[in-house]
């Protein structure tokens, strides 16, 4: 595919996306729930982001409002039926997390995400402290822009360190889920709105997302055969 291919593709799916937003704030006005938008059959995304008028302006919150859109977005969106719900929330232990965590309740778990370093580290390690003081159960941490794999020898640096997401795992009696190497086309196919595993699933970044998912669909899988429930 030319580079010239590539940009009008991009282009043409963000402005399809834009007809998407505008299409979410019009129905907003005419109705009283939001309807999310609709990334592909089995994928719907909503964020504030979709109801600013322009792409630079900025959302300045406290947290009551915070929490009002968060209660929003989880009680007043069209879902309908499904199978997983993932939020997206911002580092740290403020308003955000803490509103999610009340709200979505159980049987909802957070997936704690870092990088090797000891800086990240020593934050994240903050999260899951947040997550057992609230009872918010932890599925697990993946350790993010683990390693570069170079993409023409195959060989791997370590440009941030290794190791530091399962030894915090170890430390908090919390589940490793995998490393997740840093790869350019995670970035680009973002950026056109493409799901990065659909691109390439025997690149090795794709092939650890995909092993995360797979392991995690089999707790879930594990913990709803338990005594009175029955797997789906």
């Amino acid at each position: 595919m030319s580079a010239t291919h590539e940009d009008q593709t991009a282009t043409a799916g963000f402005e399809k996306k834009e007809e998407q937003k505008r299409r979410l704030r019009d129905s907003m006005q005419r109705t009283a729930r939001m309807h999310p938008v609709k990334v592909n059959d089995s994928r719907s995304v909503m964020s504030i982001g979709f109801l600013v008028e322009r792409a630079e302006d900025a959302i300045v919150w406290r947290g009551p409002l915070k929490f009002g859109a968060i209660r929003q977005f989880l009680s007043d969106v069209a879902w309908g039926d499904l199978d997983d719900l993932v939020i997206d929330c911002p580092p740290g232990t403020g308003d955000a997390p803490l509103t999610v965590a009340q709200l979505a309740g159980r049987p909802a778990s957070a997936l704690v995400v870092t990088t090797p370093q000891q800086l990240a580290i020593a934050d994240v390690r903050r999260c899951i402290t947040f997550c057992k003081k609230v009872t918010q159960p932890v599925a697990g941490i993946i350790e993010n822009m683990s390693g570069f794999v170079c993409p023409h020898c195959g060989g791997t640096v370590d440009l941030f360190g290794r190791g530091g997401g399962e030894k915090l795992g170890q430390g908090m009696g919390v589940p490793f889920l995998g490393r997740v190497p840093m790869d350019p086309m995670i970035a680009s196919n973002g950026d056109r709105g493409k799901p990065f595993v659909s691109a390439d699933a025997q690149n090795p970044s794709a092939r650890a997302l995909l092993d995360i998912v797979e392991t995690l669909a089999d707790t879930d899988a594990a913990e709803r055969s338990g005594p009175g429930r029955q797997a789906t």
